[in-house]
């Protein structure tokens, strides 16, 4: 039998996990982590989500880095699978930027996105 491969939900690059930290660090509340979602918004249908974790639940996916805790909602991993986390200073914006491979286009002024699920029977070949 065939081991499945273990797919990563989210990577962070340097810069991303850097500003996680800063984040975590600079917080007024305890806080466990970092939460990682997608919800409806804007003219593309969806807008990805970012929350401080101060109760853990059970039910989300953890992507660990670095000594802090990225959460996943459970109803974003099919939208997040192999999404890489950056975080990009320009001279008119500074935020997160997700390269997401499921995101299948963004609207013009990039406050939304569609998303498809990745295929969960595609990660099995």
């Amino acid at each position: 039998m065939n081991a499945i491969p273990k797919f990563s939900i989210l990577t962070l690059t340097d810069a991303a996990r850097a500003r996680v930290r800063e984040i975590m660090t600079n917080s007024d509340k305890e806080v466990a982590g970092v939460r990682v979602g997608v919800k409806n918004a804007g003219c593309a249908g969806m807008a990805y989500a970012l929350d401080y974790v101060e109760e853990i639940d059970p039910k989300d996916d953890v992507v660990e880095d670095d000594g802090f805790k990225i959460f996943i909602d459970p109803k974003a991993v099919l939208f997040l699978l192999g999404t890489e986390m950056d975080y990009e200073v320009t001279t008119l914006r500074s935020g997160f930027v997700f390269n997401n491979p499921n995101q299948t286009s963004a609207c013009g002024c990039g406050e939304s996105v569609a998303i498809k699920p990745a295929d969960p029977n595609a990660l099995r070949a």
